[in-house]
């Protein structure tokens, strides 16, 4: 790999470690203040936000300028966020901020890999980012949870910052540090010889014009593999498991603090167990998974959903562990076939830089549905196991429904999905 690759790797670690970090703290943060519980619910949706508004926008963006530089400003971005926090303003608007930043950092992140490496190492290179985001998550929610517990923060505290009142607000100020170091090795990514794509592409058009331009082609990218027989299945599951795992967040600190009364420093140990199970499932179908057999984890799907509602039925510590991490390998086992099966079917059908941004339009879309309606079941009064019920039975009923489509498309549309999974079975057809 070349050095510029570990200049890219420290840098996404270092930004994904802060992200998750800041959820936990601004989790505590709200609580702290007395905030009702939607709002903290409200925490994942709101980061969701500018992910679905910007979606078209974003991918132009960050190829319009050199990829690093993007990547830096986005950065730049989550600090306002952070400083916003401790300023005083509210943390559901700072944190859709911070949500701003990283809607821009994703596709900087993926499309530095294409300019630097060759195809053979691209991959190897994703694995690498894959992996490295999984340990961030884990460590981001540890480390946002020491920070925020009594341990670490009478020392903080000790330190008598202004504007700092509180212990989460003292973690704000540790994770404006992280940030910057993330963006200090954004300032190191190499340049590449990748010419850069104006947003403009005719001088007479103004810069509105050629923004509002760029809906129609997204728009027509999203419909072009929604209508695909492969495509919808996939972009289907995946949307779901990721609106799943981004309010699975929050939902796993919300049960832990009535199933097992711990408080945000225990819970988001929790958290960290079910990205292991994630992690550990997604190895697994790496080393088991060939993208043909891919719609063979659509049942997985439905075992997710109801092993979410069993989640109510659990008090002890040393039944909660090894359950959490039974549903992250469950998640982690259907989503990478799908994964894989989806990227393959975009990149043929309109090339891998517009699939990611449909993808991500998506799956966001989904986080921010699932995630408001989940805060809107917390804002009327619906206690926690009501909730996770609820939600439970949204991922296992819509699974059950894509196994039905999939098995439509079978009997009506047989030849064409044959003809799509033998391309998916043999390389030269690719």
């Amino acid at each position: 790999m070349k050095r510029g690759f570990y200049t890219i790797m420290s840098a996404q670690f270092f930004s994904s470690l802060a992200d998750n970090a800041l959820f936990v703290t601004a989790v505590e943060l709200l609580r702290t203040s007395g905030a009702p519980e939607w709002q903290r619910a409200a925490l994942v949706p709101m980061f969701a936000l500018f992910y679905v508004i910007l979606a078209p926008f974003v991918g132009a963006f960050a190829d319009a300028l050199p990829k690093g530089r993007v990547m830096f400003i986005s950065n730049a971005i989550k600090v306002a966020g952070c400083l916003m926090m401790l300023i005083g303003h509210h943390p559901l608007l700072a944190y859709a901020v911070v949500g701003l930043g990283a809607a821009a950092y994703s596709p900087a992140k993926y499309g530095i890999l294409t300019e630097l490496l060759p195809p053979s190492q691209l991959v190897k290179a994703n694995g690498w980012i894959e992996g490295l985001t999984i340990t961030s998550i884990i460590l981001g929610v540890l480390l946002g949870g020491q920070l925020v517990g009594p341990a670490v923060a009478a020392h903080l505290m000790a330190l008598d910052v202004p504007f700092v009142d509180n212990a989460a607000e003292a973690a704000i100020g540790v994770l404006v540090f992280v940030y910057a170091l993330a963006a200090a090795f954004n300032l190191r990514i190499p340049r590449t010889s990748t010419p850069l794509v104006p947003m403009r592409q005719h001088p007479d058009q103004g810069l509105m014009a050629a923004t509002l331009a760029l809906l129609p082609d997204f728009r027509d990218c999203n419909r072009r593999l929604w209508r695909d027989k492969l495509g919808q299945i996939s972009l289907s599951t995946t949307t779901l498991f990721w609106g799943v795992s981004g309010n699975l967040r929050y939902i796993v600190l919300a049960w832990a603090a009535v199933a097992l009364g711990y408080g945000t420093t225990q819970a988001s140990a929790l958290v960290g167990v079910v990205a292991i199970g994630t992690a550990a499932g997604a190895v697994l179908a790496s080393m088991r998974m060939r993208l043909q057999h891919a719609t063979r984890v659509i049942p997985l799907g439905i075992a997710m959903g109801l092993l979410v509602v069993c989640m109510n039925f659990i008090s002890h510590l040393w039944i909660a562990i090894p359950f959490l991490i039974l549903l992250g390998g469950l998640g982690g086992f259907l989503v990478v076939p799908m994964n894989a099966l989806l990227q393959h079917r975009g990149h043929d059908l309109m090339g891998a830089g517009r699939s990611i941004a449909v993808q991500n339009f998506n799956e966001q879309a989904c986080i921010l549905g699932l995630g408001a309606l989940y805060a809107l079941a917390t804002k009327l009064g619906v206690s926690a196991y009501g909730a996770i019920t609820g939600f439970g039975l949204i991922v296992a009923i819509t699974m059950w429904m894509i196994g039905r489509w999939y098995r439509y498309n079978c009997r009506h549309h047989g030849g064409e999905v044959r003809r799509l999974l033998n391309i998916a079975r043999h390389d030269h057809h690719h």
